[in-house]
Formats: structure tokens, C-alpha cells, sequence
């Protein structure tokens, strides 16, 4: 018997983590000589509710979402992709190969291309690691996060000379031809009497994220593929019995879940940048891992957990822009929020299973 509902587990733990973490960063904010409460008030006011706020919030989320359902899709198999970052790095590359390349006539069919061209990059890039993991036994976690770094440095060699155009001082390459642009929540919402999202970088990437979550859920919940991945995750020598083969579920879960850090370059680059330049994944393949904790995994959590942790991003812009709270306070903040639904989640967990049993009894 399960030591608590599955509701609680998913909805009622996060919540209780998340509450300590606020609890916690107000206590900061008031040591640093500030009203917690007004802090709040204006990262409430700044991001939701105004639509260059939710712009902003959903570019960072949307970010987030692909990040996120990588490491998720990867701990379904136990295994902890942490090179999110260098496989967003690689699917940048891919990106830009598939906008600057190739001619396409409208954005419609160039986003179709870029996303392919950045799974595969992402895959491909989280490919060797696989490969050593399931063949030699190499630590994911170390090989995967040492990517990240060979990642950064190809890109740089790549904008420092063979991709800059030339006459060029800037470290990027040249901006993508029109067609490849996509549209911005600005020009798919604003009307003639009211413009909407106001500089904000959301675009239609967002709603590609969406059907992310979808396609994960599928695909886990609901395909013998997704069985196999959670079984070898449950157990490896019951999966090896059932005559599923580690290598194969190793390999397969770790391509699926870096071409999933691979399209959240299409956000960036494609969407916002509309050309491939360094630093594209603006730390988002780590703050994926905390929003697969928050999200318990679940591509429904990991959408919740990308939206807050999107809010933080904005939160934190508007707090820096409009009182003395550095933005490295919402890197704290995020830092607790991690630090509750990951390390200290048996502190959290532990008194609420022993309430629920507690129930049980009274009721039995």
C-alpha cells in the first residue's frame, strides 16, 4: 500500500517545498533591508500582469520545457542526463545549418526543418555518452556534463572563424534570411487598436513545447517503448529478464532526451536571436534538472515548474530594474526551490506519509 495518494505526491509535496523556499527567501530579502512583501507584489505586477511580462515569462519557460522533459524522459531509465546544456549547444548548430542553408519559402516549413535539424544535433551529441554508458560503464553524469564543455568550445572555434561572416566582429553568424523568422506572440496577438507582448521574445516555439509535453506523455504512458524506459528505470535486472536490453533502452532514452535539449535551441535562435551566437542556452539545460525534480518528472510538473521557474527569470529582471534586490537573488531563490524538491524532499515527505498513515488508521 502506497504511503500516501498519488495526488499528494505530485501536487501537495512541490507545494510544501515551494512555500518553505518563499519562506526562506523572504527572510533574505529582509536581511538585505527590503519589504518581502512589496518584492513580491512588483514581480507579480511585473510579469503577470502585464503581457510583456507573460512575453517574457513564456520565452524562459518555454526553455525550460524542452530542458526539463530531457532530464525527465532520461530518469525515467535512471539515467541523469545533466548535458542538457551542450546538447542545446549542438542543437543550436543544427539550427543554424537548417536557416542558413537551406532555402526555405515560409517559416511554417523552416521551423519544421530547424526542429528536426536540432533533435538530431542534440541526439547525436548525447549519443557517445549512451554508447560508454551502456558498453563500458562510463558514468552519464561525468561524461555528459564534460560534453557540456567540449560543446562550449566547439561553438566558440565554429563563431570565431569559420561561421563568422566575414568582415564581421561580432561572435555569431550572419542573421537568417526572412522566411526562416517566426512569428512573435506580438504579431500573432496584437490588433490594430491594442499591440500585445511589447518586445517580449515569445514565439510560436512555445506552442511547439506544448506538443513536447503531449508527445512525452504519449510516449511514455502509452507506447511499449515508454514501458520499456520506466521498466529498465524501476528495475534493470527485472527489465533484463523480461528480455528488454539495457544497451538498446540506454541508447534509444538518451537520444530521445537530447533531441529534446537539442529544440529548445529553436527558441532561442530561430525564435529570438534569429541567428546562432555563444552563450544561446543561457544556462537553461540546468535549470531543466530542477524543473524534472519540481515536476516530478511528469511532463504535466514539468510545465508547471518551467512556467515558476520563468517567473523567477522575469521576476528577478524586474526586482534588479526597480530596487537595490540584486537579480543573483533569484539565482538563491532557485537554489532553495532545488534544494527542498531534490535534496531535502525526504524532510518534506516523511511527516506528510506518516499524517497520511495516521488517517488510515482512524478511518480503519
Amino acid at each position: 500500500m502506497d504511503r500516501m495518494p498519488a495526488w499528494a505526491d505530485v501536487v501537495l509535496i512541490p507545494l510544501i517545498s515551494l512555500l518553505l523556499a518563499a519562506i526562506l527567501s523572504a527572510l533574505v530579502i529582509l536581511a538585505i533591508g527590503e519589504n518581502p512583501v512589496e518584492a513580491f507584489a512588483l514581480m507579480w505586477n511585473g510579469t503577470v500582469m502585464k503581457s510583456s511580462g507573460w512575453g517574457y515569462m513564456l520565452y524562459y519557460a518555454t526553455n525550460f520545457i524542452f530542458t526539463g522533459l530531457a532530464v525527465s524522459v532520461a530518469f525515467h531509465a535512471r539515467l541523469f542526463n545533466i548535458g542538457g546544456e551542450g546538447q542545446a549547444t549542438l542543437g543550436g548548430l543544427g539550427v543554424a545549418l537548417a536557416c542558413l542553408y537551406i532555402p526555405w519559402p515560409h517559416w511554417s516549413l523552416a521551423i519544421i526543418g530547424s526542429c528536426i535539424g536540432a533533435a538530431a544535433f542534440g541526439a547525436a551529441w548525447a549519443f557517445l555518452p549512451a554508447i560508454l554508458q551502456a558498453k563500458r560503464g562510463s558514468h552519464i553524469v561525468i561524461t555528459t556534463i564534460m560534453f557540456n564543455f567540449i560543446a562550449a568550445a566547439l561553438l566558440n572555434y565554429l563563431l570565431v572563424g569559420v561561421m563568422k561572416p566575414v568582415g564581421s566582429m561580432d561572435t555569431a553568424t550572419a542573421k537568417f534570411p526572412e522566411p526562416t523568422h517566426l512569428p512573435t506572440f506580438r504579431d500573432m496577438f496584437s490588433t490594430a487598436e491594442t499591440i500585445m507582448f511589447r518586445g517580449a521574445p515569445a514565439n510560436v516555439t512555445f506552442f511547439v513545447a506544448l506538443l513536447a509535453c503531449l508527445a512525452v506523455w504519449l510516449l511514455l504512458w502509452r507506447t511499449r517503448l515508454g514501458y520499456e524506459i520506466r521498466a529498465q528505470g524501476f528495475s534493470e535486472s527485472g527489465a533484463r529478464y523480461a528480455g528488454i536490453s539495457p544497451t538498446w533502452i540506454i541508447v534509444v532514452t538518451m537520444l530521445i532526451s537530447g533531441g529534446l535539449a537539442g529544440m529548445m535551441a529553436v527558441n532561442t535562435t530561430q525564435g529570438e536571436a534569429e541567428r546562432l551566437i555563444l552563450n544561446m542556452t543561457e544556462g537553461a539545460g540546468f535549470i531543466g534538472i530542477a524543473v524534472a525534480l519540481m515536476g516530478r518528472n511528469h511532463p504535466f510538473g514539468v510545465l508547471l515548474a518551467a512556467l515558476l521557474f520563468g517567473f523567477l527569470y522575469q521576476g528577478g529582471a524586474v526586482l534588479a530594474l526597480w530596487t537595490s534586490i540584486p537579480r543573483e537573488l533569484i539565482v538563491v531563490i532557485q537554489a532553495l526551490v532545488i534544494l527542498f524538491t531534490g535534496a531535502l524532499d525526504n524532510m518534506v515527505r516523511i511527516p506528510l506519509e506518516r499524517v497520511f498513515m495516521a488517517m488510515r488508521k482512524r478511518e480503519a
